[in-house]
């Protein structure tokens, strides 16, 4: 186990040599525990003219339609966490296309990666994190009912380019930071 423990008695907050900002630091040895934003990824995943939506079982917004999404594990690629939390959240297979979105969401420090994916096979189920799953068309979608804004500019993003592969990838819409507006 480290001797590094952020909050040990060895710590204290101050500006690193080289750096800019302050940080965490071992009063004994110097070592900075370095605190990044954490990575998100899922996909946008169509079946025929149709996108798989889960319905969140846990916080945040409980309740609410998502796409498959979570944050990144160790040691795995982007694609394969996409690919796993469909897994995780729908029991999905997905056929992985391009990176569809880039995604800033400062006010909780979060980098977004968002897939488009051909569903592999049609059969889904909740798995734990989820309540419901099913296939919406464009117009069945509950838009009033999306559980976080990027959700929103996925889907939307998604059908302008629902049948390219070639196409640059999407980022926050203009002057979109991600901040949530009372449901």
């Amino acid at each position: 186990m480290s001797k590094h423990l952020p909050g040990g008695e060895n710590f204290e907050t101050r500006v690193p040599p080289g750096d800019n900002r302050e940080r965490m630091v071992c009063g004994e040895c110097g070592w900075v525990n370095y605190v990044n934003p954490k990575i998100v990824v899922g996909a946008v995943c169509r079946l025929e003219e149709k996108i798989l939506l889960c319905r969140r079982a846990i916080e945040p917004r409980k309740g609410f339609w998502t796409i498959p999404a979570g944050f990144m594990e160790e040691r795995e690629s982007s694609e394969q966490g996409a690919a796993r939390e469909a897994m995780e959240e729908a029991n999905a297979h997905l056929i992985m296309g391009p990176l569809l979105a880039v995604y800033n969401i400062p006010r909780i420090s979060q980098v977004q990666l968002i897939y488009k994916a051909q569903m592999a096979s049609p059969v889904i189920s909740p798995g734990p994190e989820s309540v419901e799953v099913g296939f919406f068309d464009f117009d069945e979608i509950p838009w009033n009912e999306l559980a976080f804004p990027s959700v929103t500019w996925a889907l939307q993003q998604m059908r302008q380019v629902w049948d390219e592969d070639d196409f640059a990838t999407f980022t926050n819409p203009a002057g979109e930071t991600g901040a949530m507006t009372p449901p």
